[in-house]
This record gives structure tokens, sequence and C-alpha cells, in this order.
């Protein structure tokens, strides 16, 4: 299994329908930090399926998606002023 990937998906669609149907997709690969904007933290695998999910919904003439790809070096220079705190790549779960 290869190392995560720390990706910011961003969205414009304009009919109501398909960009709901986007946004419960992408919920299960990241966390929405607005509407319009997923932040994900994915192995290659899900990297994959997620993109071939998002190919499922859109319209690609009509639809707008964006994949950013952000390196290990880049995650501490972002800034959150508010709401949902920002992936990390040393993410950590710890089950009690």
């Amino acid at each position: 299994m290869g190392a995560r990937q720390f990706v910011l998906v961003t969205y414009d669609i304009s009919k109501d329908k398909r960009r709901t149907k986007l946004h419960n997709t992408l919920l299960n690969y990241g966390t929405p930090v607005q509407y319009s904007v997923f932040e994900c933290y994915l192995a290659p695998a899900e990297l994959e399926q997620m993109k071939a999910a998002v190919l499922r919904v859109i319209r690609p003439r009509a639809d707008r998606v964006r994949f950013y790809y952000l390196c290990e070096r880049c995650l501490p220079k972002t800034e959150v002023t508010s709401g949902v705190e920002v992936l990390g790549g040393d993410a950590q779960v710890f089950v009690v």
C-alpha cells in the first residue's frame, strides 16, 4: 500500500440534483470544509476509487471538478480561521 495523498477536491455543478449527488459521494472519501470543497486524505487505491465515483456522477462537458494535490511539506502551511480542522499527514486514530 502506497503513501496517503492529501487532495483538495472542488467542484462547480449547476444542476442541484447532480451537485447533491456528488456531495454525498464525496462524503465517503473526505471532509467537507465548504459545500463544494472537500479535504481528502487517501491511499492510492482510495484515490482511484474516488475519481471513478466522481466520473460516474458528473457530466464532463457541463460540470467542473478539480483535484489539488498537496504535498506533506505544504500541509503545515495551511491556515484555518474557523470550521473543520485540516486533515494532517500524520493523522492518527486511537480506538479506546
